[in-house]
This record gives structure tokens, sequence and C-alpha cells, in this order.
């Protein structure tokens, strides 16, 4: 696997706060339960984006790791 195959782990935002803080206001006076299906729906639209079963295999090992 080359570089350009690799998932990106750097931020690519021009601005990556800006981002996280659209993420944050999303689950603003949401339970948990609904901050959790909110994620889930989240997870799921992006992994239809990405469409690539080997990128999105990538992804998860990564986001369980740095759990």
């Amino acid at each position: 696997m080359n570089d350009d195959d690799r998932l990106a782990t750097r931020a690519r935002f021009d601005d990556p706060d800006a981002a996280y803080r659209l993420i944050a206001l999303a689950h603003r006076d949401l339970e948990a339960g609904q901050s959790a299906a909110l994620n889930a729906r989240l997870v799921l639209i992006l992994a239809n984006q990405i469409g690539e079963i080997e990128t999105l295999r990538e992804a998860l090992a990564l986001a369980r790791e740095a759990g």
C-alpha cells in the first residue's frame, strides 16, 4: 500500500476547529441516545461516501485503536 492509498489521518480541513464545532453543534440539546443515533447515521452516510470496503475497514481499525 503506497501513501496515496492510505487513509488521511492529518486534518484536511482549512479550519479543523470549525469542522469540530459544526459536529459539536449538531449534537447540542440532544439526549445521549439521540446523539448516539446521530453519530450512527453520520457514520453510515460517510461510509457510503467512501464507497470502498478496504478504506472503511482501515478507518474502523484506526478508530478502534484510538479509543
